[in-house]
């Protein structure tokens, strides 16, 4: 199994083109079923039928994944199979038949505006860490952007004079994000007072942000980071890159911005992955009416 795993990876890599993010996520979800598979006992590929599959999803529900979590798994396991189909590998597709989990449309986390502030001003800005981590949190929130593509911000696609940046998403679409005061201070001060000590240990010095040693910083590393800022800030709630990534979202819909703009600054190549942020913003409406309105009823 694990020598068909790694000539699916090089397929990927070689054949699809498909980008490295893509690729390690795939190989967990697999390296998530063989684990399943060895537990069973499985040894020959072709024995792994329907049934198989069927059980490893109840594992996935009962170890609390997500819909959306072993819906991508599934996906995943569906590719893969293919794949050995196609090499003639296996004789069968133990994914015929297989449907996706029922995703119950949780809406997105957010932060309050006073959490925001809270986490923003965690950073000892005293320090150059400091200074470093206040700009990645000011950047993270004021833009939106994921977390892979903050990862591989460059220094050319910073033009702070017009007060924005330009960012390479999903399907390689670029998009250009305005950026607003206080990040853009945090950014010049950084740039200013950090960067210069961080970029001399840096063998490549065209990444924006870079650890105290002049390495990329990982995702894992930017994880890492917001679980630290997010304990100081006393926030009591797990929060992750992808929360502040819908706290902005959510703050520019419930100040009056028009829907179609937020697509843009996220990225969506679809509006209605955008439009559940209205949904969030209509639930906060009401909770505002409800604690606000002398005759509002509960």
């Amino acid at each position: 199994m694990e020598e068909l795993i790694d000539d699916y990876e090089r397929y990927l890599l070689i054949d699809q083109g498909k980008s490295q993010n893509t690729i390690q996520s795939y190989m967990r979800d697999l390296k998530k079923f063989v684990t399943f598979i060895n537990k069973q006992e499985i040894v020959e590929i072709n024995n792994i039928n329907k049934d198989t599959i069927q059980l490893y999803i109840i594992s996935l529900n009962k170890a609390g994944f997500a819909a959306s979590t072993t819906n991508r798994m599934i996906s995943t396991l569906k590719n893969f199979f293919h794949y050995l189909i196609r090499e003639q590998k296996m004789d069968h597709n133990p994914m015929d038949l297989i449907q996706g989990a029922k995703n119950r449309n949780h809406l997105p986390k957010t932060l309050s505006s006073k959490e925001i502030d809270r986490l923003l001003e965690a950073p000892d800005t005293e320090t150059n860490n400091g200074i470093r981590d206040r700009a990645i949190l000011e950047v993270m929130y004021a833009t939106g952007l994921r977390v892979s593509e903050l990862t591989h911000l460059k220094m050319n696609e910073l033009h702070l004079e017009l007060g924005f940046i330009q960012t390479v998403g999903k399907g390689d679409k670029e998009r250009i994000i305005p950026i607003g005061e206080e990040a853009l201070f945090w950014i010049k001060k950084y740039l200013e007072e950090v960067y210069p000590i961080y970029a001399k240990k840096s063998t490549d010095s065209t990444i924006l942000f870079l650890t105290q040693r002049g390495k990329h910083f990982t995702r894992q590393g930017i994880w890492k980071n917001l679980k630290k800022y997010v304990n100081l800030a006393g926030i009591d709630h797990e929060v992750s890159p992808h929360i502040l990534r819908h706290s902005f979202a959510t703050h520019l819909l419930e100040n009056g911005a028009d829907l179609r703009m937020v697509q843009e600054l996220l990225g969506h190549s679809d509006i209605s992955t955008t439009q559940i942020y209205t949904h969030v913003s209509k639930q906060r409406l009401q909770e505002i009416y409800r604690n606000s309105f002398p005759r509002a009823i509960d």
